[in-house]
């Protein structure tokens, strides 16, 4: 869906290190279903994000540390703090109704129904965003759509 665009000055074009680290996002990213469901379960949702979310905050503090990047949290301006703080918000919120979703439902129709947050994401894009949407990417929301309500209905 995504048009290609040339390298920037800071990505090498033949450096691949960025594909690892998209499949390593996918695989952890079906672990925390899987790991998510098998945890929830007989835990309150709410406790089980609230977990969740402390754990993911170590890990984000320790890397800053590892990285010497913690002077960098001064130079943040107003727009971009105000920002990431109402993303956090939104990240709460939804992994709330993703480990409820997970606690009472089944993991294989919970999952692909949060993976449709793409469409979401490419309608809000257009409306608040103005970013135009070309024919291409719609056929792959399209198809996006219709492979996902094909996974839930099976």
């Amino acid at each position: 869906m995504l048009e290609r665009k040339a390298p920037t000055s800071n990505i090498s074009a033949h450096s691949k290190s960025w594909f690892r680290y998209a499949i390593l996002s996918a695989v952890f990213a079906s672990l925390t279903a899987l790991l998510g469901k098998i945890g929830i379960d007989g835990v309150e949702s709410n406790l089980g994000t609230a977990i969740r979310t402390i754990i993911v905050l170590l890990m984000a503090f320790l890397l800053i540390f590892i990285q010497k990047k913690q002077n960098e949290i001064r130079n943040l301006d107003f727009k971009s703090l105000f920002f990431l703080i109402a993303s956090g918000i939104t990240t709460g919120l939804s992994w709330l109704c993703y480990f409820k979703a997970l606690k009472d439902g089944v993991v294989s129709i919970v999952v692909p129904i949060d993976k449709l947050s793409i469409v979401v994401s490419v309608l809000f894009s257009f409306i608040f965003l103005k970013e135009e949407i070309s024919k291409k990417a719609l056929w792959g929301l399209f198809l996006i759509t219709l492979g996902t309500i094909g996974m839930i209905l099976q």
